[in-house]
């Protein structure tokens, strides 16, 4: 992966809110992904959670209900003040009898109790439902997208960066996830709580609440004003933090390198650097984002104060009781919540509905043509393969393969050589297919490969590839990933077969030793005998084998030699060649250049036309000579 690609992963998934949205830690100032179709694919959206309108109907109905028991508190509230405070006020006055009915208060705190547990039930079961809806949409989403995947063609993988993928299959979905699950949820009660509040602030006092309401905009202008400025630090936070990301990994990964070029100092200034960048950028950013709750608060509280003078004068004219001072102030706090989170949500919304647009790329990328509607299965593969006038290339106007004709019969050796480039892997992705051939026809055993099932034609090879791929688990795993349900015996047999048991016994957990995570606690070579030993276990009647004995010593190299030798023993074996002096013995040698197969023949008729071949091979003898020399 180029530096530059790893810097955009670095910092998609390194930006200073997890959620990819937001504005810095009150909502306010992250720049926000945003959607090219808002409307469609909020739309399309919405269509995954079709089948669930009536759970979505009862989380409205419970939001709401929920959010009223909460509103009115505060109103009840204020009784049992204003009651308190005319039995204080009698007392005070030395009216005969006067006292505190604290049996009013002691019903009305047990109201409150009551309606504060009815609020609380009516909040559960909302988030309940909610959590069962968002997480059966987003599990039907995941499998679409990963049966989307499996349908798509390999030229999909080649355009793009593992990384993506990934970022869309995972990052993506979770983050729609978090949305259903949490922010509808609070949409839902922002907005019911904003209407309640305005409603119960209007029927205690029209004046306080136009109070209120006068320096709401005075928040949002300071607000949005600070939120501009420290947007552009985010920005530049989010960059700093994916180059720092991207560098991390880059000098992680190269360290040999690094140390054996002797640039840890180029390595340690880069850091530096890009970290003084990013202290920078993220020092103004959380200081500029921090001074807006400060200034919210100072705004909000000039607004208490000329409210609370409001209300005494009005308490003062009999126009209010004083217990309404009080929840009409419980009430102004709230105000202010549901409009800042309404605010957030949207940010988030859009966030997700930018994520939500880059999974419907995927599930709308072109898949892999269909299979047959009547697909025919060779019962007994003999191994015979044939490339009937094949054409092919990446590009429809650019053919990098032009009318190639093959014939091999069964149990033969065909290696392929060329130069990098030349369309080796090509051949082998054609016959796999990997891509689908522009014109003509891969016939095995006579049959078209595209009248069979891929699975199918994808079984009748054993593949050992030169990057070795084995996976975090045990020696015994990774060799039994050939064949379902192979016995020890079997698996035993096939690592003896690959030359591979003997350094197997001498690991302290022999078959049970636990390969970590890139198996490098194992050599190149044993990794190449392992591969060997499942293609053995596989018993395929075809073989793919790209050859992997460049970066080994000699003696393993031998090793690695007698065991493919063995695994092609009487099946039809196609060998992308590196080293010529390997694949003498081939019944067919294929020399590749441009796509196009130029020479054809065995090794000694092909040296004899002293053509491509014949210097290529001579090259690499002169060069081995030179080097022994």
């Amino acid at each position: 992966m180029s530096k530059n690609g790893k810097e955009q992963q670095a910092e998609h998934r390194g930006g200073p809110q997890g959620r990819g949205g937001g504005f810095g830690p009150h909502g306010m100032g992250m720049p926000v992904q945003k959607a090219k179709d808002f409307k469609g694919t909020l739309k399309r959206l919405i269509t995954y959670l079709n089948p669930y309108k009536g759970q979505l109907l009862a989380v409205f109905i419970t939001a709401i209900i929920s959010t009223i028991f909460s509103i009115v508190s505060p109103k009840i509230m204020g009784k049992a003040t204003t009651k308190l405070f005319e039995g204080l006020m009698m007392k005070f006055k030395g009216v005969p009898g006067a006292k505190i009915d604290f049996d009013y208060i002691g019903n009305i705190i047990l109201l409150l109790i009551g309606l504060y547990l009815l609020s609380a039930a009516f909040a559960y079961v909302q988030q309940y439902i909610m959590a069962g809806v968002a997480q059966k949409t987003v599990y039907n989403l995941r499998k679409e997208v990963e049966d989307k995947l499996n349908k798509l063609p390999l030229k999909y993988f080649d355009a793009r960066t593992h990384g993506e993928i990934l970022s869309r299959a995972v990052n993506d979905v979770d983050n729609i996830s978090t949305t259903l699950q949490q922010s509808l949820t609070q949409l839902i009660t922002s907005v019911v709580t904003l209407i309640g509040v305005i409603v119960m602030m209007l029927s205690i006092s029209p004046l306080m609440t136009l109070i209120v309401v006068v320096t709401l905009p005075l928040s949002f202008v300071a607000t949005a004003s600070i939120a501009k400025k420290s947007q552009r630090y985010f920005k530049g936070q989010q960059v700093s933090l994916g180059q720092l990301n991207g560098h991390v990994e880059e000098m992680y990964t190269g360290h040999k390198i690094i140390k054996v070029f002797g640039h840890e100092k180029r390595s340690i200034e880069k850091f530096e650097a890009i970290n003084d960048q990013l202290y920078n950028a993220g020092w103004k950013a959380q200081f500029v984002s921090g001074m807006i709750m400060p200034i919210m608060s100072f705004i909000n509280n000039i607004g208490y104060v000329l409210v609370s003078v409001a209300g005494g004068i009005l308490v003062t004219k009999k126009a209010i009781e004083i217990g309404d001072i009080q929840a009409f102030i419980q009430y102004a706090r709230q105000f202010s919540q549901p409009i800042t989170q309404t605010a957030q949500i949207t940010n988030i919304i859009q966030s997700t509905i930018a994520s939500a647009e880059r999974v419907f790329e995927i599930l709308d990328e072109t898949e892999e043509v269909s299979e047959a509607a009547s697909p025919k299965v060779i019962a007994e593969p003999k191994g015979k393969v044939e490339f009937a006038h094949v054409s092919f290339g990446y590009k429809a106007d650019e053919l990098l393969i032009e009318d190639m004709n093959i014939s091999v019969k069964p149990g033969q050796k065909i290696a392929i050589v060329g130069p990098t480039g030349a369309g080796k892997t090509t051949l082998i992705n054609l016959l796999m297919r990997f891509y689908e051939v522009n014109s003509g026809k891969i016939l095995i055993d006579g049959i078209d490969t595209r009248d069979m099932k891929r699975a199918d034609l994808r079984g009748l090879f054993g593949m050992v590839l030169q990057d070795t791929w084995l996976f975090n688990s045990t020696i015994r795993d990774n060799i039994a990933y050939g064949r379902e349900g192979a016995t020890e015996e079997e698996i035993v047999a096939a690592a003896r077969a690959a030359n591979a048991d003997h350094f197997i016994r001498t690991l302290p957990d022999g078959y049970d030793t636990i390969l970590n995570e890139e198996a490098s606690n194992i050599s190149q070579g044993q990794k190449q005998l392992l591969t060997i030993a499942r293609a053995i276990l596989a018993n395929p009647p075809m073989l793919i084998l790209d050859e992997a004995t460049s970066s080994v010593d000699t003696r393993t190299e031998v090793q690695i030699q007698k065991a493919m030798d063995r695994l092609m023993q009487g099946r039809t074996s196609f060998i992308i060649a590196h080293r010529l002096s390997t694949i003498r013995d081939a019944d067919l040698i294929l020399v590749m250049n441009h796509g196009k197969v130029i020479e054809k023949g065995n090794h000694e008729e092909l040296l004899a036309q002293g053509g491509f071949y014949a210097d290529l091979y001579n090259s690499q003898f002169s060069g081995r000579m030179k080097n022994a020399g």
